[in-house]
């Protein structure tokens, strides 16, 4: 149940399952990134043990804060993890939640956007779209650098699904924070920055922890990136393209299949995304490099491929005979034959003109 928001009036219908994650029973505490109607929330819970029959020996809350943008939620949850602890410890005490409440409030755009369980909302600016647009997230120190290792080579797997927009769902058992993390870095994969390609670059969603309550939406959703502790959601196959249990990355439909399998050119790519972390490191080892982080190299190392893929596509079909060749694949850090069904299924989801002739197995 919704204990307590501000504003009141606010639309908070089935925020209570975004807020505590299916199995947070088992567990004493966690952080939840979720997305509601236009708006994004970060809740944080915890478990207490009562000795109360009524409570049947536990208490559990989540406190959260929605807001038009997810970028700078991250600042309040050293304050959210306080408040919950402080509601567990002495309920019905919101004095702290309203302060902060009206030093942060806002508007938010209208009755789609809204508020997260038992607290207050407020409106954040989006931030300005530099370099990753609406990318920008805190982190545990070293997130990326769990994602890289977590995954291994298949992250060259998740960053063809992302780059062609497909639906993707990470399950995992709570805690659920870290897998919103790798919603995330899942997201940072598919980042383009060249000015041409305008509106035909179809929108990343990242919409964070999801359940059942949001299986009405995402029928609806043609592309997104999302986690989920409830393993039925497996059996929804309609419901998603890609579905991620623990390293394990699968599809149900066929012609995506051979996107699975890891060729010459992502080992080469992993290779040199590692050798770059690796002179990351040994530079801020020895003191010459404070400014750079991993999150940042992660980030460029992906929109620069992605840039280059981009822009050979866009010269090629702009010139006269249109034809993409094996050379074209392998200038874009691409595998002329391991590569082709992406580089097809790409062409298709962004509408470009090229005529892709990479048949025969001797251009490898």
């Amino acid at each position: 149940m919704v204990e307590w928001c501000l504003p009141q009036d606010i639309d908070l219908e089935g925020v209570e399952f975004k807020s505590m994650a299916s199995g947070s029973h088992k567990i004493q505490s966690d952080f939840i990134y979720f997305r509601k109607g236009l708006c994004f929330g970060l809740a944080c819970f915890a478990n207490m043990p009562v000795e109360s029959e009524l409570e049947r020996g536990a208490r559990m809350k989540s406190v959260g804060i929605l807001s038009p943008s997810y970028t700078l939620l991250y600042r309040y949850m050293h304050f959210l993890e306080n408040q919950v602890r402080h509601q567990l410890e002495m309920p019905g005490h919101y004095s702290h939640l309203e302060a902060f409440y009206d030093d942060k409030k806002g508007v938010l755009p209208d009755s789609k956007g809204t508020p997260s369980s038992q607290q207050p909302v407020h409106w954040l600016p989006s931030i300005h779209r530099y370099m990753y647009p609406e990318m920008k997230i805190t982190h545990p120190a070293g997130c990326m650098s769990q994602f890289i290792k977590f995954f291994g080579e298949q992250i060259l797997v998740l960053w063809k699904f992302a780059l062609l927009r497909k639906r993707i769902l990470i399950f995992s058992p709570p805690p659920v924070g870290v897998v919103c993390y790798r919603v995330y870095c899942c997201c940072c994969l598919a980042n383009v920055s060249l000015p041409g390609l305008g509106g035909t670059v179809p929108e990343s969603k990242p919409f964070f922890y999801v359940n059942v309550a949001d299986i009405e939406m995402l029928e609806t959703e043609v592309s997104y990136v999302a986690c989920t502790t409830e393993k039925i959601f497996e059996q929804k196959r309609d419901l998603y393209d890609v579905y991620v249990d623990n390293q394990n990355v699968k599809t149900h439909h066929e012609h995506l299949q051979p996107l699975l399998k890891i060729n010459n050119a992502d080992k080469e790519k992993y290779r040199r995304l590692n050798d770059q972390r690796q002179m990351l490191m040994y530079s801020q080892e020895v003191g010459e490099d404070c400014s750079s982080c991993e999150e940042d190299l992660f980030i460029l190392f992906f929109m620069e491929q992605n840039n280059r893929i981009f822009q050979t596509l866009m010269e090629v079909s702009a010139s006269q005979d249109k034809t993409l060749t094996a050379d074209h694949a392998r200038g874009m850090g691409l595998d002329p034959q391991g590569d082709r069904s992406f580089l097809m299924d790409l062409l298709e989801v962004y509408g470009i003109d090229v005529m892709l002739v990479i048949d025969n197995p001797c251009c490898t």
